[in-house]
């Protein structure tokens, strides 16, 4: 979980559960470790291919031998890694070795125009300046992004890292009427992500800190729930109960779109080999996407 310049200010991935998923970006030396595996594999297709042209033009004239060069220099370059991350889902043979893979900066999977965008960068930055813009640009930002990245709006996560999700609040019994009534649609994800780690992060806080936040927050929340909770309830049982009721309404619509599309479409084949719903508890970057949600309505 992260916040950048406030409490209210997110950039990472909401879970339904109101759980920001920052998936953690890949530091710098697998990267660089990463980029030499796909230079070295770049560099032989690059000679291989213009060995076969210069053997199948033996016999042509110089410009045509010149324009097949170019074209083989044009797809080692740019065609490879366009092709690879395309087809593998933001992956390289290099970060198939060392567990990486772009994403999107909301952690969604990548699609063709990102690659193209990366790869063409990628020429500008290593192979015109020898990796020296790349590696300047990647020690200047958290998330170790050279120029392609911010052009295409993409950064490189560890993708074998397996996120575990902490315990959703639990709402307060003597709040449940109300909260069972009230209309907490309008609450923005953002919100509902800071109220979580207010929640969640009590005991590491300062009191004055947490007293402070508690305050703002519950104040925002209350500009977006309609009926007001009961007149002396607990700030922090409100927020909680607000959360756990958001929850329990994702859970329920999710079931109702599950039971219909049983309905429709017949059982999943896929599905036999699954275990049972909510046996893993951990969610795994690649899987973030998916899981994603909006809020309760």
């Amino acid at each position: 979980m992260r916040q950048t310049t406030g409490i209210m200010d997110t950039q990472g991935f909401v879970m339904p559960e109101a759980v920001e998923l920052d998936v953690p970006a890949a530091d710098i030396g697998s990267r660089i470790c990463s980029a030499l595996i796909d230079l070295a594999i770049t560099v032989v297709v690059l000679f291989a291919g213009i060995y076969l042209v210069s053997g199948t033009a033996i016999l042509a004239d110089q410009a045509l031998l010149q324009a097949l060069v170019t074209v083989a220099v044009i797809a080692a370059l740019i065609a490879v890694p366009v092709t690879q991350e395309t087809l593998l889902r933001g992956r390289t043979v290099g970060k198939l070795a060392l567990g990486l893979r772009t994403v999107r900066d909301d952690a969604g999977p990548i699609g063709l125009r990102h690659a193209v965008i990366r790869a063409l960068s990628l020429f500008v930055e290593v192979w015109l300046t020898g990796g020296v813009v790349a590696i300047i640009v990647a020690v200047s930002n958290a998330r170790a992004k050279r120029l392609g990245d911010f052009l295409a709006g993409t950064y490189v996560v560890r993708d074998r890292v397996r996120l575990t999700l902490a315990a959703p609040p639990a709402g307060d019994p003597l709040l449940e009427d109300w909260a069972r009534g009230a209309d907490i649609s309008r609450l923005p994800d953002s919100l509902t992500v800071a109220v979580r780690q207010v929640l969640s992060r009590s005991s590491s806080m300062t009191p004055e800190h947490h007293l402070a936040l508690t305050r703002q927050l519950f104040s925002n929340v209350l500009e977006h729930v309609s009926p007001p909770p009961p007149e002396g309830a607990p700030a922090l049982a409100v927020m909680g109960t607000v959360l756990a009721e958001r929850r329990r309404r994702d859970l329920l619509r999710a079931g109702r779109h599950d039971e219909l599309r049983a309905r429709v479409l017949g059982p999943d084949p896929m599905a036999a080999g699954r275990g049972p719903a909510g046996a893993d508890e951990t969610v795994s970057p690649g899987l973030a996407r998916s899981r994603g949600g909006s809020p309760g309505r």
